[in-house]
């Protein structure tokens, strides 16, 4: 059976096509994987849900998956120190071939069903911690090989696939299944597939994050301030939330150096 995320475009001659009339298809299908998302949030919720308890009770998430999948897992993971102020390594991805994976392929890295597991290992996994498998086919054997190993170990699993029914979904007990259907490049599942999965990542931590008491009202207050862009949002923050004019929410956030230390030291003192 052909997976869905490798059936044949809608779209032929694609060589042939105006520039204008390719981006137009490629809008047309990028509309479609929304709709797709808002089938699975059911099980988005399942596995939001599984996961704040885990890292309620001191556990970490890894993210496990192989090419795209495996790169956006790490764009995800990267982003949330900086975005909610968390340790770097509460939520780690990784990639199969290791970090040199992340710029360029490494070739059959994704086929060994053994090395996932052993890329966690050197991070001391728990039985606290919980995996997220990421593979647009489900077919993926690093993924694959690392959920079954992780669920054996007494983890909590879940995954981020773009097919009904793959292997991949099997070995989690908390699937994710987004079916995007055919790619506009045949078989190219960094396109709607890879977008897909991006949109559920996001869901994910961000709503992980709220669960941990990361966001306060609808700001990210534990936001490390790392540029100026970021201290000049946070400044806005700690005005809004104290009444204070901008040079002496200025000088409270260089003091306290985080939005909440800022807020809560100055509403703690009045």
């Amino acid at each position: 059976m052909i997976l869905t995320t490798e059936k044949e475009s809608h779209y032929d001659n694609l060589e042939d096509m105006p520039v204008a009339e390719l981006l137009r298809h490629i809008n047309d299908e990028d509309k479609t994987v929304p709709l797709a998302v808002e089938k699975a949030l059911p099980q988005i919720e399942a596995l939001v849900k599984a996961v704040a308890t885990c890292m309620k009770e001191g556990g970490r998430l890894f993210y496990i998956g192989a090419g795209t999948s495996g790169r956006l897992g790490i764009v995800d993971a990267s982003e949330c120190p900086p975005t909610y102020g968390v340790p770097f390594d509460m939520v780690i991805g990784l990639i199969a071939g290791g970090d040199g994976a992340i710029r360029k392929a490494v070739e059959f890295a994704e086929d060994d069903m053994e090395q996932a597991w052993k890329d966690m290992e050197a991070f001391g996994v728990n039985q606290k911690d919980v995996v997220v498998g990421i593979a647009a086919s489900g077919s993926t054997p690093y993924v694959i090989g690392g959920l079954r190993q992780a669920r054996a170990a007494g983890l909590v699993t879940g995954c981020i696939v773009c097919n009904n029914g793959s292997k991949v979904a099997k070995e989690a007990e908390y699937p994710v299944e987004v079916v995007t259907g055919p790619e506009f490049v045949t078989g190219s599942t960094r396109m709607k597939a890879g977008s897909a999965q991006k949109m559920v990542l996001n869901m994910l931590s961000t709503s992980v994050m709220i669960q941990l008491g990361r966001v306060k009202g609808n700001s990210m207050v534990d936001m490390q301030l790392t540029n100026h862009k970021l201290v000049d949002r946070g400044t806005r923050m700690v005005m809004s939330a104290t009444g204070l004019d901008a040079e002496k929410a200025a000088i409270l956030l260089q003091q306290h150096g985080s939005v909440r230390k800022a807020v809560d030291t100055y509403l703690a003192v009045r």
